[in-house]
């Protein structure tokens, strides 16, 4: 990179999207503090926390983050264009808050994208904060009804993720994206509020004939889903929810009609899973009751139903602006597809 350059010119922007996190704050901030790539900015997007998160980094870190305030949680989606539009860099990283990223993390990741400019989005290599040899995400892989889960998730990381590759697309939790790609796209659904927003981005982004791909040295150590929590209904709502919006916007018209099987065989592998004290079906079991289980399915669907007609017309715009085939696009899906035992009968 050019030493010349000067700050209020920043190659990359980080965005943070914050919901009552002030507990993460602090390691997540810092670390990025300790970056030896020194071209970026940090915008922090307050999504109305109560539990003086504005205060914190107010008091704290006023110096390097740019502080935007909203009167009320907007989501994860609209959080993150609301910092987009303020950013000034050709790349945007996006960043969740309850992370802690490596000294280097910035310097890879852009060293990645640079590489090519058909790269789209470039991923990290998350892993557990607290567990810091097993896997968090590697890159998406996702299964025949839209749902996704990350590569590697919660395996010994022994450098069996450690080639630098093509993927489907990035975790949302810790990646790069080029801004003129989000351009292109629109930026993030709105529609979608948490969860699949990155599935979202990414699918649109290879339909525009953007590259993903991973850096396996852009390093993120990750506290699985420390704002809403890893089995909360809030959380199961908007996964089941978004992932009938993904199918429907994304997939091909004979993957969208045989869905309901794959859907049918996931739900009995999880009621397997539930019998059998086995994946994340079986631990929200446990915390919750069957009624309310039901009630979340239902509402889900009943959610997902209401958005449909918005949804069939965006297919209609993106399938109209692609620079790929659909055979294309299904050979992606082929080629980083994941089993419904392993989405079913692991967290």
């Amino acid at each position: 990179m050019d030493e010349s350059k000067v700050m209020d010119l920043p190659i990359v922007s980080v965005v943070i999207v914050n919901w009552n996190g002030r507990k993460y704050l602090e390691d997540c901030l810092s670390s990025l503090k300790e970056q030896t790539f020194r071209f970026f900015e940090v915008i922090l997007v307050d999504n109305g926390s109560l539990d003086g998160s504005v205060d914190f980094v107010q008091k704290y870190y006023s110096d390097m983050v740019f502080l935007i305030k909203l009167s009320e949680n907007m989501g994860f989606a609209k959080g993150n264009n609301i910092g987009i539009e303020k950013a000034k860099g050709k790349y945007i990283a996006l960043l969740n808050n309850d992370t802690e990223v490596d000294k280097n993390w910035l310097k890879n990741l852009v060293s990645s994208m640079e590489t090519d400019e058909n790269i789209g989005m470039v991923g990290s290599k998350i892993l557990n904060f607290y567990y810091r040899d097993q896997i968090d995400n590697t890159g998406h892989l996702i299964y025949q009804d839209g749902i996704n889960r990350g590569r590697g998730r919660l395996e010994i990381d022994c450098k069996q993720f450690d080639d630098k590759i093509d993927i489907l697309f990035p975790s949302g939790c810790a990646s790069l994206y080029r801004k003129k790609m989000l351009d292109e796209i629109g930026g993030f659904d709105e529609m979608f509020f948490a969860y699949g927003d990155d599935t979202d981005i990414g699918l649109h982004g290879r339909y525009l004939g953007y590259k993903a791909i991973y850096c396996p040295n852009a390093i993120v150590f990750h506290k699985y889903s420390g704002t809403t929590g890893s089995y909360s209904p809030i959380k199961a709502f908007y996964v089941e929810r978004n992932r009938l919006w993904i199918l429907i916007k994304y997939f091909p018209i004979e993957y969208i009609l045989i869905s309901p099987y794959f859907t049918i065989k996931r739900l009995l592998f999880q009621l397997y899973g539930m019998a059998t004290k086995q994946g994340a079906a079986s631990k929200f079991a446990s915390d919750n009751s069957f009624f309310s289980v039901m009630k979340i399915f239902f509402s889900s669907y009943l959610s997902s139903f209401k958005g449909i007609s918005n949804i069939i017309k965006k297919r209609k715009i993106i399938l109209r602006k692609r620079k790929i085939s659909i055979g294309e696009f299904k050979m992606l899906l082929k080629e980083h597809r994941i089993s419904c035992k392993e989405i079913s009968l692991k967290d």
